[in-house]
């Protein structure tokens, strides 16, 4: 049988041919004769046709700023429309594959793996009783496009579906062209940079928008999946646990961004919670539409009418209302009065539900009697996807998790207990630690929380956060809002200051009660290689003890990928990351505490990017204890989640991982790799990390960095509520990894992903090493394979001739003493790692191959006029414009940022 009626290359000529249409009608002929004589340049010198990009050159040289801006608007659109090509191919080999074998990293291949390897259904319902995955959905900047543009672009994609999906008649056809074409004038039409910086509703919004309009429709299929592949391998029922919970980190993530306020965070939960209920009236009122049994031909039995009955009395004039309208319906009665009570949640008038639990209840209830009344397949189609979806969203539609850097704390008590006559801010760790716990395990306060008279502006939001997150956890539930990140966690007093400041509020009561998880985010390499230190003290303390056994001692631990890759470069953080998880596996399982790792993973190879399903296989077993929570940041979101069969592929692909890794944990608890292995890359991390720190190290190289790269513009892209630096220091350091990852990846030079693998490989050769283990390392490693491979990403990523151009921009002095070292260390980790992995190329799939070749020709305008207008000390108002959006388009044809 044939699913679609197109195929990628007719979808990629169709959209570029329509799009010069509207170049053309809707700018000039000479304005589109100059953007093609551009692309079909840049396509002769990608084919070997020219040998030098001159005539490009030549071309760009030639253009008037407003003709500039014509060609960087052309070209980023085109990536616009061909991105939603490329996103209906994938849906095609999704749907295709499912047609026939076991399509892989799907949940029937991990029921079915388990199965062969004789897993029995009591051995397989325990390891889903301990998965759970936690996406967690972030602001960070990444996202390029404007909202608006992500709206017509998701219009083009529903044209673009049904042209392939559906049997068209001549007349349905041709008025889904014209929609096309009026899409993709409006897109042309309407402006692709931001004239203003998004505010932080913004972003929450748009998380939300993936949680409303995908996620929430797609999550039952995933468990629809579940339940039938198991019936059909092993003919039982197992039971099902919650496997999903979706978190958010928009308009609760104060780290560094001052616009995070208590209003902020009060509006988003807020707006969660009244766009989730609208969606369960909706649900219950279909299924109204469905359960139209009369009473005289089922007998529901005395828990319905129980349940009944007391709803009933609970909204009298309601159940009135019900009764005269269903009168022999009673499964349509109780649906009136559970829609009447969503809607109550957050009324004053009486009767609502107090919980999800209550509304949960109600609909297990009538499943229940459904299939006492052989309706079992009624139950099945309409109820158990209800009762997962409101498993999963509850009445806050994803859960929120505060966070801020451990300094505004430790200031904020600081100046606090000063009025009461303590000097915290000079007691040593082990005095504020000893402070901290007798403070809070006394029954009576140590601050007034709401006396901020005299208290600096940071202090006083830190105290005021704390209050209302108090306020709002009796308002959504603790629920809403349960998990406390801190930022740059080094010492177990910045866990403990936390809790501290809950306890004044009373979101802890020890002991026994705790409505925070405390949640120290290891990101230096001082807290990662302190992480006993940190752990074991709080696990021996008596106040944090208490805490844990109130959160049926789980341990959230977050480790930062992005701020350790640029301290130490991609391979000895990596490495680091792999031990570090191991040592507190290790002293988890020494305090007989379950660990629940916290990835923070952003959307780029150095940032722990990379195909998520890996990455979840890779990590060490130790650290597999079922629960596993990672961010979801930037483009990688809507590459994920804006599609409902790409959103659906990708949770299958989590669950398979997670399901097979678990698995994997419970046959060997302790992975054992062979000692060489370690010692290998224990011998190339160091050797990497000094020649990283080197390059940083090296004078003029931040000089260097802000000449060769667009960071400056990046700085002031509009792109998110977050500023860039974390103070005015022009350093490293000081920048944010995000827009750090961003520069390189524009300027197509991805040192971030790959520079010093090479320089640490070779230390480990010269050191008595050999390639056959290298080779061996990664055949049979999945740490090892899934980190090159990440890096073969990044270096194919990488164009040195476009890089160069960019070279060229910095000071000579400072080019010739930074660049060619670039270039030498690009080279030998090319050599190297295709010599390790045995392949041709750096791209092992296909369609990673076919995919950037695609788009190079059409990317090099893109950069080449970029550089162009860097070169510019002085530029007009468009060329400014026009300069902001070539870092869009770069973004978009390169489909990665930070």
């Amino acid at each position: 049988m044939t699913l679609h009626a197109r195929e990628i290359n007719q979808d990629v000529r169709e959209l570029g041919a329509l799009l010069g249409e509207v170049l053309e009608a809707q700018t000039s002929t000479e304005a589109f004769d100059t953007v093609e004589t551009i692309r079909n340049s840049c396509i002769d010198y990608r084919r070997g046709d020219a040998e030098t990009r001159d005539e490009v050159h030549r071309a760009l040289n030639r253009l008037n700023p407003e003709t500039q801006d014509i060609v960087a608007r052309a070209f980023t659109t085109y990536f616009e429309l061909i991105n939603l090509a490329e996103e209906r191919e994938r849906v095609r080999e999704i749907r295709e594959g499912s047609q026939g074998d076991v399509l892989a990293d799907s949940v029937e291949e991990a029921v079915r793996d388990l199965a062969e390897r004789g897993a029995d259904p009591e051995e397989f319902e325990q390891v889903l009783e301990d998965v759970l995955i936690q996406p967690t959905f972030t602001a960070h900047p990444t996202e390029a496009r404007r909202k608006t543009v992500k709206a017509k672009l998701r219009s083009v994609a529903r044209d673009i579906e049904r042209l392939d999906e559906r049997r068209l008649t001549e007349r349905e056809q041709k008025r889904i062209e014209r929609n096309l074409d009026a899409e993709v004038t409006s897109l042309w039409q309407t402006p692709q940079v931001r004239d203003r910086r998004p505010e932080v509703t913004d972003e929450a919004l748009n998380v939300q928008w993936y949680l409303e309009n995908v996620l929430f429709d797609v999550i039952d299929e995933v468990y629809d999946e579940l339940e039938h592949t198991l019936e059909d391998v092993y003919d039982e029922d197992i039971d099902i646990d919650t496997l999903y919970e979706f978190r958010s980190w928009a308009g609760s993530d104060r780290d560094g961004n001052p616009f995070v306020t208590t209003d902020v965070t009060e509006e988003t939960l807020e707006r969660q919670r009244e766009t989730v209920l609208p969606l369960y009236r909706t649900k219950l009122k279909e299924l109204s539409g469905v359960l139209s049994q009369d009473a005289s031909n089922i007998a529901t039995d005395a828990l319905f009418n129980e349940r009944l009955d007391r709803h009933k009395s609970k909204l009298p004039g309601v159940a009135k209302e019900a009764e005269e309208r269903y009168p022999d319906e009673p499964y349509r009665q109780k649906l009136r009065l559970m829609r009447e009570s969503v809607i109550r949640v957050s009324d004053v008038r009486q009767g609502g539900y107090e919980s999800e639990e209550e509304l949960l209840t109600d609909l297990r209830v009538i499943a229940d009697s459904l299939r006492e009344n052989d309706a079992e397949v009624i139950a099945e189609a309409h109820v158990d996807p209800l009762i997962r979806k409101v498993e999963t969203f509850g009445f806050t539609l994803a859960s929120l998790d505060l966070r801020d850097h451990r300094k505004m704390h430790t200031d904020a008590i600081a100046e606090a207990v000063d009025r009461q006559g303590i000097d915290y801010a000079s007691m040593d760790e082990d005095e504020r630690v000893e402070f901290l716990t007798e403070a809070i395990l006394q029954d009576n306060t140590v601050i007034d929380m709401e006396d901020t008279e005299g208290l600096s502006e940071d202090a006083t939001r830190v105290l005021d956060r704390f209050r209302a997150t108090a306020d709002w956890q009796n308002e959504f539930g603790i629920d809403a809002i349960d998990t406390y990140a801190i930022s740059w966690c080094e010492e177990p007093s910045h866990a403990l200051e936390v809790l501290f400041l809950a306890d004044q509020v009373d979101i802890v009561d020890l002991p026994g009660y705790c409505g925070f998880d405390v949640v120290p985010l290891l990101e230096s390499e001082y807290a990662l290689s302190g992480a006993r230190r940190i752990m074991g003290t709080l696990f021996e303390n008596e106040a944090y003890s208490q805490a844990l056994e109130a959160r049926d001692n789980i341990q959230e631990i977050m480790l930062g990928y992005s701020d350790s890759n640029k301290e130490n470069g991609f391979l000895a953080a990596n490495w680091s990351l792999y031990n570090n998880q191991k040592r507190l596996a290790d002293i988890t399982d020494d305090y007989d505490v379950e660990m629940r790792l916290f990835h923070g993973r952003g959307g780029s190879i150095s940032r722990g990017g990379g195909p998520m399903n890996d990455a979840m296989l890779a990590l060490p077993n130790e650290t597999v204890t079922g629960q596993i929570k990672f961010t979801e940041q930037g483009e990688a979101i809507a590459e994920k989640y804006a599609n409902h069969d790409i959103a659906e592929r990708n949770l299958e692909q989590m669950l398979n991982a997670q399901i097979r890794a678990r698995q994997n944990a419970i046959e060997e608890p302790v992975e054992e790799i062979p000692d060489e292995w370690a010692e290998a890359m224990e011998t190339a991390a160091d050797a990497a990390r000094d020649e990283y720190q080197d390059l940083l190290e090296t004078d003029g190289f931040v000089e260097f960095f802000e000449q060769a790269t667009p960071i400056t513009v990046i700085e002031n892209l509009n792109m998110g509520s977050r500023p860039a630096s974390r103070s005015e220091d022009r350093s490293v350091e000081d920048l944010r990894a995000i827009p750090w990852v961003f520069s390189w990846t524009q300027a197509r030079c991805i040192i971030p992903g790959w520079y010093s693998i090479s320089t640490g490989l070779d230390a480990y050769l010269e050191n008595g090493g050999d390639m056959e283990t290298l080779q061996e390392m990664y055949e049979n490693w999945p740490f090892f394979r899934t980190k090159l491979d990440n890096a073969s990403l990044a270096l194919a990523r990488t164009d040195l001739g476009i890089a160069e151009e960019y070279a060229d921009l910095a000071d000579p002095e400072l080019r010739e003493r930074i660049y060619p070292r670039i270039v030498e260390e690009y080279e030998n980790t090319v050599a190297k790692v295709l010599e390790i992995t045995g392949q041709d190329g750096l791209l092992s799939r296909d369609w990673l191959k076919e995919n950037l070749e695609r788009r190079n020709p059409y990317v090099d305008p893109l950069n080449l006029l970029q550089v162009r207008l860097l070169k510019q000390s002085h530029r007009t108002e468009t060329e400014r414009r026009t300069l902001r959006l070539t870092v869009q388009g770069i973004a978009a044809g390169m489909k990665n940022t930070g």
